[in-house]
């Protein structure tokens, strides 16, 4: 699925022009701090607004200034993993990875049995590691039946080896294309991803 995004931002202080464009399946942002990769990321998930261009996932236009196109976040069918998971607090695990799919309690539990936290579905998420948190989350967004995945820093403030355990996770589970923002290229390079520098 391709990603073609050329488009201006401006978010309080910030404002750079950004030039994307892929065809592999994942698509990897890299760059240090405050080069711009999460406010990209969230004007490809309609959460924050360009001031002109276009943006392109697939054969989707979800934003074109010229056109007068703009689809809200809820209907571009992206599932996205934030730094900070933003799991639900007031709900279990097992309700956590079900929002998404009201009633469908199999593909629940299957889901936990790929993410390999089947043990967990009754916990209570400020009872979680880091690395289980990433990991409701990334099931969650994977449950809503996304066109393509956004994980912004995914591994960020991880151990090592949970790190490295949920980075094979991500490649071995995710079968829909993936924009993944990173600031360390090895992560990009382990995933086979086309890289796009944001450094300049």
């Amino acid at each position: 699925m391709s990603v073609n995004v050329a488009i201006t931002l401006t978010r309080g202080d910030f404002h750079r022009d950004f030039h994307v464009e892929s065809d592999a399946r994942v698509t990897a942002l890299v760059g240090p701090s405050g080069c711009g990769k999460t406010s990209l990321l969230l004007a490809i998930a309609g959460l924050a607004q360009p001031e002109r261009g276009h943006i392109r996932i697939g054969n989707a236009t979800l934003f074109d200034s010229a056109a007068g196109i703009t689809v809200p976040p809820a209907r571009r069918r992206l599932g996205i993993l934030f730094q900070d998971t933003r799991l639900f607090p007031h709900l279990n695990v097992a309700a956590n990875l079900g929002y998404a799919r009201p009633g469908d309690h199999d593909a629940v539990i299957a889901m936990a049995g790929r993410l390999g936290i089947a043990a967990l579905l009754d916990r209570w998420p400020r009872h979680l590691s880091g690395g289980e948190a990433r990991r409701v989350a990334l099931g969650r967004a994977l449950l809503a039946r996304p066109a393509a995945l956004l994980l912004d820093e995914p591994l960020a403030h991880l151990d090592p080896p949970r790190a490295a355990d949920l980075l094979d996770l991500i490649a071995d589970i995710a079968e829909v294309p993936i924009v993944y923002v990173t600031h360390e290229l090895a992560e990009a390079e382990r995933l086979g991803a086309t890289v796009v520098s944001l450094a300049g």
